[in-house]
């Protein structure tokens, strides 16, 4: 008997429900590879099947996934024969060096970059203080109900076109929340929702930024992935320090023309701009025509008073861009943000989000619209908040008992970060190895900084840490310190 074909096929055993996809991957290598020249007849599917010793369904399937990608075609009443797809597969002869630094088909701004280095990267520690990330402790039940419902009533409203800046059940709900918890005054027609905070960012980069000349200001030490957005975006990036009343004000430069800031909770010194410097910023803005992105990514966990106003609150100029996120209040796999955009601006925005994305996935915002709308992200927080302020005041007990002499805490008000500055000459990269060697995770301040900053320190999480392992890992970076 003539072999059925001049390949070796080697499938799954019978009842595995690899065997299509082993068979369908094995046939498309053949063909790629040249096994299978151009022109040649497939066996008919029964023929093949009966030789392989498997269903006649399986081998119509894989020969279907290989026609409807092209590396075979039908030919009505001759059969199956392999297509040529070598003019779309031939390589260069030599393989290509790839050269992220001085490849001229990129553009100058992204020369030389790679991905950001996560905090989520999987592994676990004992002692995790890693600052950005909220507890896992979230009403799971509840949410997948609500998206349940969500998708019950997706699937009976049929195709419609959606609205790129969100849907009106949950614009009406973030508006009404934002008033509530933060007495920042908006319309639901104000809002314009997001995949998160960055890409909030990236779109008011898009909409403000004109090509090498536009100047950003941005805080040193700040959030990274906001100066990659402007840098990305080819604005001309200024590095304002920050000390314990917030962003220096007066070292802003009158050519400034967008200032981002972190002003209730300051990413990551922790601390809160005051009433006095939040002021002299809004002036600032007004007399010289620039815009505000304010970024208020965690300030609902409050401590031990009520927060400052919003900059949006007190702005009267149209001058603020309110920038909030739900991957702390909720968990960060959500995804979900949005902005309180200036009247101006408005238009611009959403339509950079509908060229960006389209539109956020319709189920997780119905789902967050009836979460919020049924007090549940209410309650979630105010839970949270006890528990993020307890595990707040025993960081600081721990600090104060074990490292009071080599470090010292910035005050912080809010969120769910911590972080010291050294008093005493210190390598913080090395304490930051040297804990990851006894399976803990700290941060040094230093890998927020563009450049070398006058603070020196470590930067504590509390949200992936429980209250009651606070005392004995502080002790232990103690001994690490030593």
């Amino acid at each position: 008997m003539e072999p059925i074909l001049d390949i070796a096929i080697d499938l799954p055993e019978r009842g595995s429900r690899e065997i299509l996809r082993s068979l369908h991957r094995q046939l498309r290598s053949a063909i790629i590879d040249g096994r299978l020249q151009p022109g040649l007849r497939l066996p008919p599917t029964r023929a093949l099947a009966e030789g392989l010793g498997i269903s006649r369904n399986t081998v119509i399937a894989a020969y279907d996934m290989l026609l409807s990608e092209g590396y075979v075609e039908g030919r009505q009443g001759a059969g199956t024969y392999v297509a040529d797809v070598r003019p779309r597969l031939e390589r260069p002869k030599a393989p290509l060096q790839a050269d992220p630094v001085s490849d001229k088909r990129l553009a100058p701004t992204w020369r030389g970059w790679r991905p950001l280095a996560e905090t989520c990267s999987g592994e676990t520690y004992r002692y995790d203080f890693v600052a950005g990330m909220p507890a896992t402790e979230f009403p799971f039940d509840i949410w997948q109900r609500l998206s349940t419902r969500a998708a019950r009533a997706v699937a009976r409203s049929g195709v419609y076109e959606h609205d790129p800046a969100g849907e009106p059940p949950l614009r009406e709900a973030i508006a009404s929340h934002v008033s509530f918890v933060r007495a920042v005054a908006c319309r639901p027609e104000d809002i314009v929702v997001t995949a998160g905070t960055r890409q909030a960012i990236d779109l008011i980069a898009r909409i403000l930024v004109t090509p090498g000349q536009t100047e950003v200001a941005l805080e040193d030490p700040g959030y990274g992935p906001t100066r990659r957005s402007f840098i990305g975006a080819g604005a001309k990036v200024l590095s304002i320090p920050v000390d314990e009343e917030g962003l220096v004000v007066d070292r802003l430069p009158p050519s400034a023309r967008i200032i981002c800031i972190t002003p209730s909770h300051q990413f990551p010194l922790g601390v809160a701009m005051s009433a006095r410097r939040r002021a002299a910023l809004l002036d600032f803005a007004e007399s010289f025509g620039a815009v505000i992105v304010e970024d208020d990514y965690d300030s609902e966990f409050r401590h031990d008073r009520m927060p400052l106003d919003a900059l949006q609150t007190l702005d009267r100029s149209g001058s603020v861009f309110y920038v909030g996120t739900f991957s702390k209040s909720m968990f960060p796999a959500l995804r979900m943000g949005f902005v309180v955009v200036p009247e101006w601006a408005r238009y611009a925005l959403t339509l950079a989000k509908q060229m960006n994305d389209w539109h956020n996935p319709l189920i997780s915002q119905l789902a967050l619209a009836d979460f919020i709308a049924e007090g549940h992200l209410a309650r979630h927080v105010r839970k949270m908040r006890r528990v993020y302020s307890a595990r707040h005041e025993a960081l600081c007990a721990a600090l104060n008992t074990h490292l009071s002499d080599r470090l010292r805490p910035f005050r912080a008000h809010a969120g769910v970060h911590l972080a010291a500055e050294l008093t005493v000459p210190k390598d913080e990269q090395q304490v930051v190895a040297r804990a990851a060697t006894r399976q803990m995770r700290v941060e040094d301040m230093a890998r927020y900084a563009s450049r070398d900053i006058a603070q020196k320190g470590l930067v504590f999480g509390f949200g992936m840490i429980e209250a009651d392992n606070i005392e004995p890992a502080i002790k232990e970076l103690a001994g690490v310190m030593m």
